[in-house]
């Protein structure tokens, strides 16, 4: 039984598919970790500002729109949004805009 050893050709093609598979990956997309601390962060910075300013102040209001504007960057995104008050991804378009306005209630 004789051994073959691959020709020249055969070498050179699976390096080339190999190197594509090595240049064409692409890592998991970041845009799910940004979207997720974009919420988070104006989330809790409107918590903040309720606290100390109150649901009518300014300060509430512009974080309010804070947090309108990530839930929108994370759908455009990655057409996912995350709640931070249940700790969990929507994969709906879902949120309600006014659901820190708890003097509307």
């Amino acid at each position: 039984m004789r051994l073959t050893l691959p020709s020249f050709r055969t070498i050179l093609i699976c390096l080339a598919i190999s190197a594509s598979f090595l240049f064409t990956y692409v890592p998991p997309s970041r845009a799910e970790d940004d979207c997720q601390k974009r919420i988070i962060k104006a989330d809790h910075k409107l918590h903040e500002a309720v606290a100390k300013h109150g649901w009518q102040s300014s300060q509430a209001d512009h974080w309010r729109h804070e947090l309108a504007e990530a839930r929108s960057w994370c759908w455009e995104h990655s057409h996912r949004w995350w709640d931070e008050d249940e700790h969990r991804w929507h994969d709906q378009h879902d949120w309600d805009d006014h659901d820190h306005d708890h003097d509307r209630h």
